[in-house]
């Protein structure tokens, strides 16, 4: 009798284990479950490209800073007759440069913001995150006269965070699948040759107009022509994005990139 009572303790201590054990786990999973929720495809997620079948593509242009190389590339998109491009924004570029803006929106091309200051947003913290978009936002409003939704976080870096507070201000964060490199300032062939090779149906191409690239008002009209040529039609981001839901791209993991641009 007492080696029952004995047995029926050791079994009762590992079931009470057991359930400790498990009510942990639910714990951790709880609390943690705004870190891991984002990688589910009912959460936010960045644009990388829009599956189609069709032969969409969506040239795109981040803006931080320098004078001299958004125009020359402005009047190339408007001697070849595209109207459809999407140019991310810096909002210091922007408040300096209200003429070029002026530019940009007068030709019917795209806005979106390229946030406020040029930092990596996973190391802020939520609330100077949440500032720099809103800064960013207010800037763009006041001097572009449009409303942005669309981001492009610069360096093109963000963390799950980053990605819930830029839903939370109604923005859609937007990457690349398709990077010219053309700030790496290769050669024109070299930066030609790299997004022809990588361009297809739904891409989003990533090119740059600040002062640091050198070499893309060059390649630009070339790229352009041989897109053509294979059948493609330039749409803006947004009108991308109409081709199919945002919810059906794949999981995305936190970016880290830091080049200079």
């Amino acid at each position: 009798m007492n080696y029952f009572y004995v047995m029926n303790g050791k079994k009762l201590k590992q079931s009470l284990i057991i359930t400790v054990a498990v009510l942990f786990a639910i714990g951790i999973i709880y609390s943690e479950r705004e870190n891991v929720s984002v990688f589910s495809q009912y959460e936010p997620a960045a644009v990388y490209s829009i599956p189609t079948e069709r032969k969409l593509i969506a040239l795109t242009f981040d803006i931080s800073w320098g004078d001299t190389r958004t125009e020359p590339i402005l009047k190339i998109l408007e001697d070849k007759g595209i109207r459809n491009a999407t140019f991310f924004l810096s909002s210091p570029w922007t408040k300096s440069h209200p003429d070029i803006v002026s530019k940009i929106v007068k030709g019917g091309w795209e806005i979106g913001s390229h946030g406020h200051k040029h930092v990596n947003y996973s190391s802020l913290s939520d609330e100077e995150v949440r500032t720099q978009i809103k800064t960013a936002h207010q800037i763009i409003q006041e001097v572009a006269g449009t409303s942005p939704n669309l981001l492009r976080l610069p360096n093109g870096d963000f963390d799950k965070r980053v990605l819930r507070i830029a839903n939370e201000l109604r923005y859609t964060v937007i990457q690349w699948d398709t990077d010219s490199q053309d700030w790496m300032n290769k050669g024109v062939d070299t930066i030609v040759n790299r997004v022809l090779a990588k361009a297809h149906p739904g891409d989003i191409v990533l090119f740059h107009a600040s002062d640091s690239v050198k070499q893309t008002h060059e390649a630009l009209p070339v790229i352009i022509d041989k897109l053509r040529e294979k059948g493609y039609e330039f749409v803006t981001v947004s009108q991308l994005m109409k081709q199919t839901k945002v919810g059906n791209q794949p999981p995305v993991e936190d970016q880290t990139m830091k080049p200079v641009r």
